[in-house]
């Protein structure tokens, strides 16, 4: 749903915006696009090597489906990475940890020129979710893309008349240099609302143009695929009805905007109640170059039967969603007693700064050569046989396990994210208070500023090796993570289905040349 102009240029980052999946094949590739304005080659996704685009395509799904996404290796630019891999972020991947896609925990990179085929289930999962690469920071240069998982017996499904891939809102940063080259921490150049945005003394580009028709109801899924910042986003004289995140169902909570951190996600309707004409949609980002002069991070809300012009409405926000307001829909207790350290096993994760590195609990993590899951498979059980020293927790089964994770440290806010689990946060950012009765389940929590000692809860009930990371990508690459060990014991019976070509991508990988940068 975008004008014809804005879909024209659209039609050269993302040759459309159709889904593919459950089963497909999904091509990595390498193309110059000028989302912004300024030409760059990048790491795209696609059906085929002739179709990548930015974002990747969407991959839908219904829930109870069985996923084969075989991703084809077909880059060739040297100046990035040409070995890849591919996460499917917020799936547990019950029963399928070697398909999570993290190098050095789930599997060795996927070489330019091979292919490799994951397989997995959803069987009690449905939402909005999103995959990326997992290889050091290749996604910030490109690889990207939605995955929604439909649901029919969607509680909410009699709210709404509208939910397709013209409501999925993808916002990302974009950076003129390439990962390997970019530095440490860099900023990004631009803010991309549906592939396309503007940088400051850049080309007046055109913006992604999300059409509604009056009197609709509209469920929007907003996708935060960043590398850094968070983003601040609102739609101008317009409400947000917001319903669920993260995959999550929570009891309705009307607002005006939503501060939006790495990985998460939210879905609300909008209703297309306001007079027939153009909104600003807004993502600020808190790093970089803010504002919105000259349609810097944003994109247009058009009516249809409204000129095709830039809006005239102004931001006026007095509702900001506030994570502790969000409570689930069913189950909404914490695993565990309702007191502090009420868990089976109590961490306190503290996170340094070296000037160069970031540690947890004295630890930097680096991706192993030979993947934790390898490891565990090939006989080693404990925290002193598995590497890399220091980053790994063995978790017993059947547990409840509380993480507490101080904020302030350098580079704050820190979105964390665990792989294989939601969790529940009974103690969130800007909050001093615990709260065990129904706080929100999530699978990505900023861990906030000085004062915050954020606390999570989750059950291990899903033996494999989960990485628990900050989700800004460069410090993930700067050591922000750690690996979650969780039963051990069966691990390999949980996971019998192993492909022989998951068998193979290490030698492969270990035979070709390396590249360096």
């Amino acid at each position: 749903m975008r004008s014809l102009t804005s879909f024209i240029t659209l039609a050269l980052v993302a040759r459309s915006f159709a889904a593919i999946g459950p089963s497909a094949d999904l091509v990595i590739a390498n193309a110059y696009i000028q989302p912004d304005g300024f030409n760059r080659s990048a790491v795209l996704a696609g059906s085929s090597a002739s179709a990548v685009q930015f974002p990747g395509p969407v991959i839908t799904g219904s829930k109870g489906d069985t996923f084969i996404m075989n991703v084809v290796d077909s880059l060739s630019d040297t100046t990035m990475l040409t070995s890849t891999s591919i996460h499917w972020h917020g799936l547990f991947q019950e029963g399928s940890a070697w398909a999570d896609g993290v190098v050095g925990v789930a599997q060795c990179p996927i070489i330019s020129g091979d292919s490799f085929q994951y397989q997995f289930s959803v069987p009690d999962q449905a939402g909005t979710f999103w995959y990326h690469s997992h290889h050091s920071t290749q996604y910030c240069d490109g690889l990207r893309g939605a995955l929604v998982v439909y649901d029919t017996a969607d509680p909410y499904l009699s709210d709404y008349d509208v939910d397709d891939e013209s409501t999925i809102i993808t916002l990302a940063d974009w950076y003129h240099t390439v990962a390997p080259s970019a530095g440490a921490v860099p900023t990004a150049d631009s803010t991309l609302i549906n592939g396309l945005g503007r940088y400051s003394g850049g080309p007046t580009t055109n913006l992604s143009v999300i059409t509604v028709s009056s009197g609709t109801r509209y469920r929007f899924r907003l996708i935060s695929m960043s590398c850094d910042p968070n983003f601040t986003f609102s739609i101008d004289d317009h409400n947000l009805a917001s319903f669920r995140f993260d995959g999550q169902n929570v009891q309705p909570l009307v607002v005006d905007s939503i501060q939006i951190f790495a990985g998460q996600r939210y879905s609300f309707i909008l209703n297309a109640n306001q007079t027939v004409s153009n909104y600003w949609i807004r993502a600020n980002p808190n790093v970089g170059t803010t504002g919105f002069t000259g349609g810097l991070n944003s994109a247009i809300l058009r009516y249809s039967g409204a000129d095709a012009v830039d809006p005239a409405t102004n931001i006026s926000l007095a509702n900001t969603l506030l994570e502790t307001n969000l409570h689930p829909l069913t189950n909404p207790a914490a695993p565990g007693n309702a007191t502090s350290g009420g868990a089976d096993v109590n961490l306190n994760m503290l996170i340094t700064f070296s000037g160069t590195g970031f540690s947890l609990n004295g630890a930097s993590f680096a991706p192993p050569t030979v993947p934790v899951l390898l490891q565990i498979l090939s006989g080693a059980s404990t925290a002193a046989d598995l590497l890399p020293s220091g980053s790994l927790y063995v978790l017993p089964a059947n547990s409840v396990i509380e993480v507490s994770l101080p904020g302030g440290s350098a580079g704050s806010p820190h979105p964390f994210h665990l792989h294989g689990h939601a969790f529940s946060v009974v103690r969130s950012a800007g909050s001093s208070t615990y709260n065990y009765v129904d706080p929100v389940r999530r699978d990505v929590v900023s861990i906030g500023a000085a004062t915050d000692n954020v606390t999570i809860r989750f059950e291990t009930d899903n033996s494999g090796p989960w990485i628990m990371h900050c989700h800004i990508d460069w410090h993930l690459e700067l050591g922000l993570a750690i690996v979650f060990a969780e039963d051990t014991a069966t691990i390999a019976s949980s996971n019998s289905t192993i492909p022989t070509a998951w068998d193979s991508l290490c030698p492969t990988y270990d035979a070709a040349p390396t590249q360096t940068f």
